[in-house]
């Protein structure tokens, strides 16, 4: 599709209770993304249940499917259905013992057009994907689709500039973050705003930074913790769409399901290349410490 403009639609999501609850959820929105006149639709991380990453749990295994499985064949239905490319995000049972965080996408045929696994993997309160999730191994590689080259990554991706640098570089011409991520009921109003804000400037960051549109679909709404340890999780969506220049385009709520959608100019990569060509400015020949955990002075 070399339409100068790409009609996107964010499918904001709260956890409906169960995997065919979600699901249904899911090709409504899809549906009533696609009669809206979207051509790419995106999910947000583990759309097809709750965020499980709240406790430890081995039975929690469970959950995970292969890819391609039920699910992703399940999307792939609905991609072809409404002629629309899908990306969504699933719990992949690699091998015994072997899970991954995995990015789908799903061409407009619903064919699976290619996978990227979560590269950085978090572990904090609430949020104990190491346990759970082996780091990717796919690589920072970009997934050609009839909409274009889409660089997707994964929630906590989106804090690392590096990945969506070498996106970028590889040619991606829309960064994509599927994402779960809320507030803590503990910290103070004023610290959840600081990391609200903090999450929305990393990412129009990006954006600026490589003059990329980008593209963040959250969850929403309250999920109690299945231990009963603490208050649950509060999944603050947010959702947004952001210019080549950082620019917001389309931003959602914070407390409801929505679906977001948003007109991408694709031409203004390119114009705003050439009023701020960081790619040719770049010191390729002074970044080897980049490498490096940590560059220890005194050694």
């Amino acid at each position: 599709m070399n339409t100068p403009t790409l009609h996107a639609a964010l499918i904001q999501h709260r956890d409906a209770g169960s995997r065919e609850a979600n699901l249904a959820a899911t090709a409504n929105a899809v549906a009533e993304a696609a009669r809206g006149g979207a051509h790419l639709v995106v999910l947000a991380e583990l759309h097809s249940g709750p965020y499980f990453c709240q406790t430890e749990d081995p039975a929690t295994f469970d959950r995970a499917e292969p890819i391609p499985g039920p699910t992703s064949e399940r999307l792939g239905q609905m991609a072809r259905e409404h002629g629309v490319v899908l990306v969504g995000s699933l719990f992949e049972r690699r091998a015994p013992g072997l899970y991954h965080n995995t990015a789908v996408v799903l061409e407009a045929d619903g064919r699976l057009a290619g996978t990227y696994r979560k590269m950085h993997i978090p572990d904090d309160p609430g949020y104990y994907e190491k346990y759970y999730f082996t780091p990717g191994d796919t690589g920072f590689v970009p997934i050609d689709t009839s909409v274009g080259r889409l660089g997707v990554l994964v929630c906590w991706d989106q804090w690392y500039p590096e990945a969506a640098r070498l996106m970028a570089l590889a040619g991606a011409e829309i960064l994509i973050y599927p994402t779960a991520i809320g507030w803590d009921r503990q910290d103070t109003p004023e610290e959840q705003a600081r990391q609200q804000a903090a999450w929305v400037t990393v990412q129009r960051g990006h954006a600026v930074a490589n003059n990329l549109p980008l593209l963040a679909c959250n969850r929403t709404g309250h999920e109690p913790d299945p231990s009963g340890a603490t208050e649950g999780a509060v999944f603050w969506g947010s959702s947004f769409a952001a210019g080549p220049q950082g620019e917001i385009l389309a931003r959602a709520g914070e407390h409801e399901p929505e679906i977001l959608q948003v007109a991408i100019d694709r031409t203004r990569t390119e114009d705003v290349r050439r009023l701020w060509p960081f790619l040719r400015d770049r010191r390729i020949d002074a970044y080897d410490n980049i490498r490096k955990r940590y560059i220890d002075r005194d050694n």
